[in-house]
């Protein structure tokens, strides 16, 4: 084990010094058509001060949390998680253009050109100007990243956060390798911090717990490898573009409990408006109540069941 981690190590991924101030998604059931991007158009959300919206990215090793601090941060505050796997299958499901061709390729193995996965995306963050939103699952590349950037400076409504999650290699690798899953369900639990009643078992339906394919040292060493090469480039391009109203961060820690803390510390003094869940919110302006109410028009959407595949 020692050894295939010595020979992937990289240094740790840092932010570059800045001063410029900067899963779980409920998937919808129906597309948003592509018709609907410019609903408030000409409404521009108010990005300063108190009112300064929260448009955030979070990158981090396989197994560094990511999952765990956004689900938390939705939990307990009024941001959207989007995931782009959901809104992928949301699309697929309702056949829309971007759907059909998405279809197609992922039915033949490929992976979907950036300009697919970006209409992807945007027909949902287009949507939003004035919601405070995580995105899961996009960049995963630098020119992804730089087509996502033109895009919603574009649109006047650019990112404001980019959280870069630093948890060394090796509290990540023992994390794994404690981690068993409920595959049915995917219950997850953790020998270290996390351990089912019954060894072995699932606690609500006590069938038996397995390990992922993916949850060894010579498969993790490859993520590993992969995350280093796509994310390195990402990270530097966040930290030197000269956008005053973007922020790129690191945290540091061995545990989620460690590090959400600093990522609540974050939220509350760069992003004020951001309330938690059950807290009243007052609208301020008139355009602010007609961006609310057709964003509630648009969400105006069936659930349904959505196709199960890996994108």
């Amino acid at each position: 084990m020692s050894v295939i981690l010595t020979t992937i190590l990289r240094p740790k991924l840092r932010a570059p010094t800045c001063t410029r101030a900067f899963q779980s998604s409920a998937a919808s059931g129906k597309a948003l058509p592509f018709s609907l991007n410019n609903v408030g158009a000409g409404i521009i959300a108010n990005d300063h001060g108190e009112g300064k919206v929260l448009r955030m990215l979070m990158f981090g090793k396989p197994g560094a949390g990511k999952g765990t601090l956004s689900a938390r941060l939705v939990k307990k505050y009024d941001v959207l998680s989007l995931s782009t796997g959901d809104l992928l299958r949301q699309h697929i499901a309702e056949r829309t253009e971007v759907g059909r061709m998405a279809e197609e390729v992922v039915a033949t193995g490929g992976l979907l050109p950036d300009d697919i996965m970006l209409k992807v995306v945007t027909s949902k963050l287009d949507m939003l100007h004035n919601r405070h939103w995580i995105l899961d699952g996009f960049p995963r590349t630098l020119g992804q990243g730089q087509l996502l950037d033109k895009h919603l400076r574009q649109q006047g409504h650019p990112l404001s956060l980019v959280v870069n999650l630093d948890v060394a290699d090796e509290v990540i690798l023992s994390r794994i390798s404690d981690r068993w899953v409920h595959l049915p369900s995917g219950r997850v639990y953790n020998l270290s911090y996390n351990p089912p009643k019954v060894p072995g078992h699932d606690d609500e339906t006590g069938e038996p717990l397995t390990k992922r394919p993916d949850d060894n040292p010579e498969i993790f060493a490859r993520r590993l490898e992969k995350f280093y090469a796509a994310t390195s480039p990402l990270l530097e391009y966040y930290g030197t573009r000269p956008l005053p109203s973007a922020k790129l961060v690191t945290l540091s820690g061995a545990t989620s409990d460690e590090i959400w803390p600093q990522l609540e510390s974050v939220i509350r003094s760069n992003f004020p408006s951001v309330r938690e869940r059950g807290e009243p919110k007052r609208r301020t302006s008139l355009s602010e109540a007609v961006l609310a109410r057709s964003e509630r028009e648009a969400s105006k959407i069936v659930d349904g069941p959505l196709p199960e595949f890996s994108v």
